[in-house]
């Protein structure tokens, strides 16, 4: 079976962050299973995203995609006519209405734009997956799409790669605590609260270090922040690194924390766990349904500081906990494997 990939969303872990993630592991799955998988990509760039995407939109209903199956991805597709040949289906990974709750000013605008497109790509398909049982309210909520239209299928991590991964790079020896973070730096991830409760946290385990990799709209903020709580080195912010330093980060580290408030999946919970890696992430979105509380992590309220101290002080002072939340990450994160999550992801597309 053919499948064509929709999607403006560039394709690099640095730009594309969890979409690109989950899109690629997608597409090899799908390919291992014997199905032909056409990517369409954008390709032209005016550093103005939401103009990019318009353009990308404009391109695809010039000259569209002969596949059996075309998935949309997000808002792309919308300018499709109806009519075109081969089934089509439109694959939430975030969804903008829920997204600009977090947003601002210009931004805020932009993706009320998007959301627009977004909607009209979801009244037009044929099946519309998303991620997580939260996305799945979510659509419903803003863009009125009938619960029978929509599937639950969950984004994807290949576990034999990223075992391959981990076994190739050393621990970095450490004589010191460190938590980990990876994510876009969007406000939706309150990397804020994080400094805040490493502010607390070092007064509680000296010598404990919380390291972040990432960048994105919120980088100037963040690193301005950290001059401002006087963190020094207790916060390093890492930037964008390698695939196989980013390894390297998850096989050192004691445990993993993001705050995000919004998340319609959340593939770095699922690559900590991946990890044997404990948890620490909020009680909020599409969270819950991928850290579950006290079997792979601990979850906290959101917006709260104090909170997320607390859970990091408890399990950086117990290390049996850890383990076993590890453990528990390690076995829960099996029904994301790549393989098993494809062949989901046909059978709902077909559905």
């Amino acid at each position: 079976m053919r499948f064509a990939f929709l999607t403006s969303t560039p394709l690099s872990v640095t730009e594309g962050s969890g979409t690109f993630v989950g899109l690629d592991t997608l597409a090899a799955g799908l390919t291992a299973a014997g199905h032909e998988v056409l990517i369409r990509p954008l390709r032209i760039r005016t550093r103005f995203h939401t103009l990019d995407r318009y353009l990308y939109n404009v391109g695809v209903a010039w000259a569209s995609p002969v596949a059996d199956v075309v998935v949309g991805v997000d808002l792309d597709g919308f300018l499709l006519a109806r009519g075109r040949a081969g089934r089509y289906v439109v694959s939430l990974k975030g969804i903008i209405a829920d997204e600009l709750r977090h947003e601002g000013g210009l931004t805020r605008a932009l993706l009320r734009r998007q959301a627009r497109w977004e909607r009209l790509n979801v009244a037009r398909a044929d099946r519309v997956i998303v991620p997580s049982e939260y996305s799945a309210w979510v659509a419903h909520r803003e863009y009125d799409v009938p619960r029978d239209r929509i599937a639950v299928v969950p984004e994807p991590i290949d576990l034999d790669e990223w075992a391959r991964r981990l076994g190739a790079v050393e621990r970095r020896p450490s004589d010191r605590p460190v938590v980990l973070s990876v994510g876009r730096m969007y406000p939706r991830k309150r990397f804020g609260d994080l400094l805040s409760a490493a502010r607390l946290l070092r007064d509680r385990i000296p010598g404990v270090q919380v390291r972040v990799v990432g960048s994105g709209p919120e980088w100037g903020r963040v690193r301005a922040l950290r001059e401002a709580l006087g963190l020094g080195d207790t916060v390093v912010l890492l930037g964008e690194v390698s695939r196989s330093r980013l390894t390297a980060e998850y096989a050192s580290a004691d445990c993993f924390c993001l705050p995000s408030v919004q998340e319609g999946f959340g593939i770095v919970f699922a690559e900590a766990m991946a990890a044997g890696l404990a948890v620490v992430a909020c009680r909020a979105a599409a969270v819950p349904e991928v850290v579950i509380d006290r079997r792979t992590g601990l979850l906290v309220n959101p917006g709260s500081p104090e909170e997320l101290a607390m859970a990091l002080e408890t399990l950086l002072t117990n290390q049996g906990l850890r383990k076993d939340l590890g453990e528990g990450g390690r076995e829960w994160v099996g029904r994301f494997a790549r393989d098993r999550v494809a062949a989901r992801f046909v059978e709902a597309a077909l559905g």
